[in-house]
């Protein structure tokens, strides 16, 4: 056993190449970090791709009434920005008198409700030819748990899901904004 009197003091050599070190074990420890972000975020990605790519076929090649109107015109994931303001849109239904607004997710959250009913009024300032026109809103998902669909239900937003091979839409409740 090693008495505490023998021992040596540390040289700063020694303790500037334990801090050395420690920094590239934190740096290779970052890198990895960055490595799995991408690989996690390449994978939610890829998982909102999807769903949106499976709700507008489904909107593309189906009916295109909705909410008690004929829609002629879809568009996705439009864009716009204008004096700071900007905004996306997943799937847009127009006519000549309405526009419906779908926010699609892959799986939803009750938390999600709130950047629904934003998009009604971003819509109107970024896309001013459309402020006179009646608005509808629609939440779809691939998952949807019944305190999320109260919630939309509430707030006058259609729920709209995947049930089995079809797409189901609930729009009873439906508001215009």
């Amino acid at each position: 056993m090693e008495d505490v009197q023998d021992r040596q003091p540390a040289t700063f050599e020694s303790v500037w190449a334990a801090i050395q070190e420690t920094n590239k074990q934190m740096q290779e420890t970052d890198r990895r970090m960055k490595e799995l972000q991408k690989t996690v975020g390449g994978m939610a990605n890829n998982q909102g791709a999807f769903a949106e790519e499976y709700f507008f076929n489904s909107f593309e090649n189906g009916q295109k009434n909705f909410f008690g109107e004929k829609f002629d015109e879809i568009d996705k994931n439009l864009k716009n920005h204008w004096r700071g303001l900007k905004d996306e849109y997943d799937i847009v239904l127009y006519n000549h008198a309405s526009v419906a607004i779908i926010e699609v997710k892959y799986k939803a959250n009750i938390s999600d409700v709130p950047d629904v009913l934003k998009k009604a009024e971003t819509f109107r300032i970024l896309f001013p030819n459309y402020r006179d026109f009646k608005i509808y809103l629609g939440l779809a998902s691939l998952s949807f748990y019944p305190e999320l669909e109260q919630e939309c239900i509430n707030q006058g937003i259609a729920i709209i899901k995947q049930v089995g091979d079809t797409v189901v839409i609930n729009d009873r409740h439906l508001k215009i904004f």
